[in-house]
């Protein structure tokens, strides 16, 4: 049970680390995630990345985006724990200035996180996160 408890510790860190992001800090969220060549981010301000270098490169630039922000919460919806893989399915809410707005917008964000243990620990080795927190019509998926 040890992993599991362990697991809901990093998740902590995490949630802590996404926090801290939405001031423009993006070092507590990289220190979670594995260095390896195949974790992926694909977060909503461009295309999925794979690999290290372009992992991190992607959060430093996500977080530039952040501002005076913080977390509102993280209401999670699914999660599933295995000895060699685990993940979390949440919707996570932040307050923040984002891009060049001066005014504090709420947002919220569906999200998929995959967690493996690496050398004794729970490591992200992949985020997917989108803005579709509400039902759409089908015409929304047309790319214009």
């Amino acid at each position: 049970m040890g992993a599991f408890e362990d697991l809901d510790r990093v998740v902590d860190e995490y949630h802590t680390a996404l926090d801290a992001f939405t001031r423009g800090d993006a070092e507590p969220l990289e220190a979670l995630y594995s260095h390896g060549d195949d974790v992926t981010i694909a977060n909503p301000f461009g295309p999925p990345v794979r690999g290290w270098p372009g992992a991190a490169e992607a959060m430093t630039r996500a977080a530039t985006y952040w501002r005076d922000g913080s977390a509102l919460g993280f209401d999670r919806v699914s999660e599933c724990t295995t000895p060699e893989l685990a993940y979390i399915v949440e919707m996570e809410r932040y307050l923040g200035k984002i891009g060049g707005s001066s005014e504090r917008t709420s947002e919220t964000l569906r999200v998929t996180t995959v967690f493996r243990p690496e050398d004794g620990r729970w490591k992200i080795v992949h985020r997917h996160a989108d803005p579709i927190a509400t039902a759409r019509p089908a015409e929304s998926v047309i790319q214009r």
